[in-house]
């Protein structure tokens, strides 16, 4: 027995469903596409008190780093010294350093079970035997499927940017903009350097000195360029309307962002 599938998958199967019957019943052209768009939004709003949770924690540590940088100096010959400083400073401030991997923890299986979902419904492949594995697990006799439109706005989600010689360039402005969306949403998650209380910079080690937080930002300054190069590429080799899912989650993701980083 595939738990995997009977936990994350097949409910959300169903929801999708649920949401292509709901625009086919009401006349609207290309309803897989808008069930993709409406599914990624309420996958999206259940999961914005984790990611929040997730994003504000980054935003404290954030904050804490010229103190952090400031305990760097003050213990860079005494490790344990060092470790103990920074857990008062994370006490004083209520900053739990994990507070942001539990909520991506948990959003994780939702977010590969998404993907699967639309991967399997939306590779061009056999429809009939697509159309047959779906009804077969639909909760409901009202969901079943007699057929699976995949075009919206005159094209198939199926297809892959990757076929844009037989299908039209255009195709190519998809993992561009996929990229971007990424980058955008990669840059409003970058540490901001905040300067001391009292408008005063706090002691920084000297130039020659690397600091761990120094490496950690490196880091995520390279991630920050390298994912959106990744995902651009994964939208150029998969079907479009994984695109369409990533772009709209991405969307929200960069609103979300938005409003956490405009927070006092």
């Amino acid at each position: 027995m595939n738990y995997w599938n009977i936990l994350f998958v097949n409910p959300i199967i169903n929801l999708l469903v649920a949401f292509y019957k709901l625009f086919e019943w009401l006349h609207i052209p290309g309803p897989l596409g808008f069930a993709v768009i409406a599914l990624t939004i309420i996958i999206r709003l259940l999961l914005y008190p984790l990611m929040a949770a997730q994003m504000k924690s980054a935003k404290k540590m954030q904050r804490l780093k010229p103190h952090l940088d400031a305990l760097n100096v003050k213990h860079k010959d005494d490790k344990k010294a060092l470790q103990q400083a920074q857990l008062d400073l994370y006490k004083e401030h209520g900053v739990n350093p994990a507070a942001g991997c539990l909520p991506l923890l948990i959003q994780m299986p939702v977010l590969i079970a998404l993907y699967n979902v639309f991967y399997q419904v939306l590779q061009n492949g056999n429809i009939t035997k697509l159309v047959t594995d779906l009804n077969a697990v639909l909760y409901f006799p009202a969901l079943r499927l007699s057929q699976l439109d995949l075009s919206f706005f005159g094209t198939n989600l199926g297809v892959k940017p990757s076929e844009w010689q037989s299908r039209g360039w255009w195709l190519l402005l998809i993992p561009v903009i996929t990229a971007g969306l990424q980058w955008w949403q990669s840059k409003l998650m970058m540490p901001q350097v905040a300067p001391a209380q009292g408008g005063k910079q706090l002691a920084t080690p000297g130039k020659d000195e690397k600091k761990p937080e120094d490496t950690a930002a490196e880091m995520q300054k390279q991630m920050a360029m390298i994912t959106p190069v990744m995902f651009g590429m994964f939208a150029y080799q998969f079907p479009l309307g994984l695109a369409l899912y990533w772009n709209v989650f991405g969307l929200f993701g960069i609103m979300q962002q938005l409003r956490i980083n405009a927070e006092k």
